[in-house]
């Protein structure tokens, strides 16, 4: 598969906001340090990104009036991201002292990808930054459910209407939410009832308060799709494009200064998601300043971004038992250590279990696109013989 310097770029970006803003939590970076203040925006980036590309691989069949192979789909994705993933989760569970925190969910909230749901900030927070998967996982059996049925009798009204309804209903949620269960509880600011707390499992870790992301993706990728004229206009303006992306997030940032107010909670997160939308369509074309060159060593993070994404954490937590406090005040030789002690698991986990999964996929499932050359064929062959 061709890979897009842009999209590479931004993959790589949203992966190391992400392990930026975690380092926070070992003292490796300063609180006031605006960069880890506001890196879990990464994860954000990475929804719209997973909203744009398996929203692609949805929407390209239909486009070209061939059939939809979901069976397909699911398979694929089930090689995509269950082996580094079980990998993971079978060390949390069987080494403890692989664990960035003591205390853990139950077992079957991982096996499920229910943990974002079930999520007890007061007690189990060792791998807890697996919420963001479950989201997209829920994404991923949800998603071709949706395109089908629109696809069944295909009108633009339905499609505004699905995706209305995903951006009004979260936004009507989230401030529910806010006025009704944290609004009592703002001057508790500690212990299991503390409102921090009770925002960050109610508001940010929840699949139905976080689909702002994976909408505008998706909606990115049904112009790519079904309008190619506006998708080719918008490739040729790619950097104005990248611009009122940035200027978005920008907006997003100033919002969530204070992250758990209701104005950001409500309205901040669709901001934000369109900022992220925004460039991942800037970085799909090869014309704008993000996508005409590769830059060095993006590719090979983004690459293992997933397996980074998994394992960072954990990474920290034994560097942190080795080293202690012998590196504290030296940023140099704290970013080198830790960061190349997580680039090494990542890439450990990418070659060993990752890379053999998808090259395993590949061998057994195919390319989608040879799945339907073949049914193609197969048809002609029907007709001819008939």
């Amino acid at each position: 598969m061709r890979r897009l310097p842009g999209l590479d770029l931004l993959r790589a970006v949203a992966i190391l906001l992400v392990m930026f803003y975690h380092a926070q939590l070992f003292d490796l970076v300063s609180d006031a340090n605006p960069v880890a203040t506001f890196g879990w925006m990464g994860v954000d980036l990475f929804f719209a990104l997973s909203g744009f590309l398996i929203g692609g691989q949805l929407f390209r069949p239909i486009a070209r009036q061939e059939p939809e192979h979901f069976g397909l789909f699911y398979a694929r994705r089930l090689f995509r991201t269950l082996p580094p993933y079980l990998v993971v989760v079978a060390f949390y569970f069987t080494v403890p002292i692989f664990r960035e925190r003591t205390a853990i969910q139950p077992l079957w909230q991982f096996l499920t990808f229910a943990e974002n749901l079930f999520i007890d900030l007061s007690h189990a927070k060792a791998f807890s930054h697996v919420w963001s998967l479950c989201v997209e996982e829920h994404f991923y059996i949800v998603a071709p459910i949706i395109v089908w049925l629109l696809a069944r009798r295909p009108a633009a009204w339905k499609v505004i209407a699905v995706c209305g309804a995903v951006l009004l209903g979260g936004m009507a949620l989230r401030g529910y939410i806010w006025m009704h269960d944290l609004a009592p509880i703002q001057h508790v600011t500690g212990g299991p009832g503390s409102f921090y707390r009770g925002w960050q499992e109610r508001i940010y870790y929840p699949t139905w308060t976080r689909l702002d992301g994976l909408l505008d993706g998706v909606v990115v990728a049904m112009i790519k799709a079904f309008r190619p004229m506006l998708w080719e206009r918008l490739m040729r303006r790619a950097n104005l494009v990248m611009g009122a992306g940035l200027a978005a997030v920008a907006i997003a940032i100033a919002l969530f200064v204070h992250q758990r107010a209701l104005v950001p909670t409500v309205i901040g997160f669709p901001i934000l998601a369109t900022g992220m939308a925004c460039l991942v369509a800037a970085g799909d074309s090869p014309q704008g300043l993000i996508g005409r060159i590769p830059i060095p060593g993006a590719g090979a993070v983004a690459a293992m971004a997933y397996s980074l994404y998994l394992t960072h954490k954990q990474v920290f937590h034994m560097v942190q038992l080795v080293v202690g406090g012998r590196l504290n005040g030296h940023l140099i030789a704290q970013t080198l250590l830790y960061g190349g002690a997580a680039l090494a698991a990542g890439g450990l986990l990418y070659w060993a279990v990752e890379r053999p999964a998808i090259r395993l996929r590949d061998r057994f499932l195919g390319d989608g696109r040879q799945a339907r050359r073949a049914k193609a064929a197969h048809d002609g062959a029907e007709a001819v013989a008939t």
